[in-house]
């Protein structure tokens, strides 16, 4: 098997959806706030005077402002949308996560589309986020009855506002999300808060790389509240999520794993890591990024002396920790092949694999102008 040359890290682009008064700029707020060192680009698909907190967007299609350390903010028009993704995804602007926030009335699933359907190689699909009010979800229901589609195509839904909603609303809200075929994770919330590696990893950057930077939306927040006596973290986060590791030295078989990739249980939503797939591509590690239904492997040569080893994360709601490591346990290759010389047995061997490897190929993305 061919192997492929390194890519550069992509950009998760995720889409931030709700009805209007659901709790959407709040939650970017706080994503604002704690976002772990990332530069994070805010696209605002909206018209009209946009606030986010006091940085005021002014109402005019395609202004942008900063929001210190290297995080901007756009309104633009939905047309447009391709157009602001090539922008900030140059090199030069180093963003590490772009958060796209739709319009109250705006139809998610369209902005899923474009960033889908788009050719930029910079960008990966990083989710889309439906926050809901718990509290108002039935009279939203009744002014908004799309809701239940909005719901279905979600892959986190965040529901918001459960300091004034009671059980029996809050489990309103999961029936209708389950009534949508939908297994999307849900977790609650308030004011907005979640936390931050739900959608995005922290961002490691070389020690000394900004000494000498401007304060940050962040660092202006976390001053504030040391000034009123805070501890500056804003409160824990209980966001009601788990995460499992998974880390193995024996290689995974594809057939196996994408069995279990296929067939992802409900209220998982984010898959990373890297697998090592053995026979079935000796020369290349393989990336994996999972986020709700969407899938794809990048493949990068193993370097020289690194251990070849699968290691992945999984992040969800309401998912069972032993069971999916059990799982995951099972996707292992039951016996690696030894390496001798070539007879007609290990031609069948290398060409088996090679043919289990078919449904990971799928979910690659074929070579396009990386460097353009």
């Amino acid at each position: 098997m061919s192997s492929s040359s390194p890519r550069s890290p992509q950009i998760p682009v995720v889409v931030l959806a709700g009805f209007l008064g659901s709790g959407k700029t709040t939650l970017l707020n706080h994503l604002l706030r704690h976002r772990a060192g990332n530069r994070i680009g805010v696209i605002v698909n909206d018209f009209g005077a946009i606030e986010i907190d006091a940085m005021t967007v002014a109402g005019q299609v395609g202004s942008t402002v900063s929001l210190g350390g290297g995080c901007l903010c756009c309104a633009v028009d939905a047309s447009e949308l391709d157009t602001y993704l090539e922008t900030l995804t140059r090199p030069s602007v180093r963003l590490d996560v772009i958060v796209i926030e739709a319009s109250g009335l705006a139809e998610p699933q369209e902005l899923v589309r474009m960033i889908l359907a788009g050719d930029n190689p910079r960008i990966v699909y990083g989710g889309l986020i439906e926050v809901v009010d718990a509290a108002e979800f039935e009279e939203t229901r009744k002014r908004h009855p799309e809701i239940g589609r909005h719901l279905a195509v979600a892959d986190l839904v965040v529901l918001n506002k459960t300091d004034r909603a009671g059980d029996e609303e809050c489990a309103r809200v999961r029936q209708a999300v389950a009534e949508t075929g939908s297994t999307a994770a849900i977790v609650p919330a308030t004011y907005g808060r979640i936390d931050p590696e739900l959608l995005f990893d922290p961002a490691l950057r070389p020690d000394g790389e900004e000494k000498a930077r401007q304060l940050t939306f962040e660092d202006l927040y976390l001053e504030e509240r040391a000034a009123e006596g805070g501890d500056g973290h804003g409160g824990h986060l209980h966001t009601a999520y788990e995460s499992v590791d998974f880390d193995s030295d024996v290689p995974m078989d594809p057939r196996r794993l994408m069995r279990f990739l296929d067939s992802r249980p409900e209220g998982l939503y984010r898959v990373k890591g890297y697998v090592d797939f053995g026979a079935g591509d000796p020369g290349n590690a393989y990336g994996v990024h999972a986020v709700g239904r969407f899938l794809r492997f990048t493949p990068r040569p193993w370097t020289r002396g690194e251990p070849k080893r699968t290691q992945l994360v999984l992040i969800g709601s309401g998912i069972d920790v032993p069971a999916l490591r059990k799982e995951l346990a099972t996707c292992r290759v039951a016996e690696e092949p030894a390496v001798t010389g070539e007879t007609a047995g290990e031609t069948q061997q290398d060409a088996a694999y090679e043919r289990a490897m078919w449904g990971v190929l799928r979910y690659v993305q074929q070579p396009g102008d990386d460097d353009a």
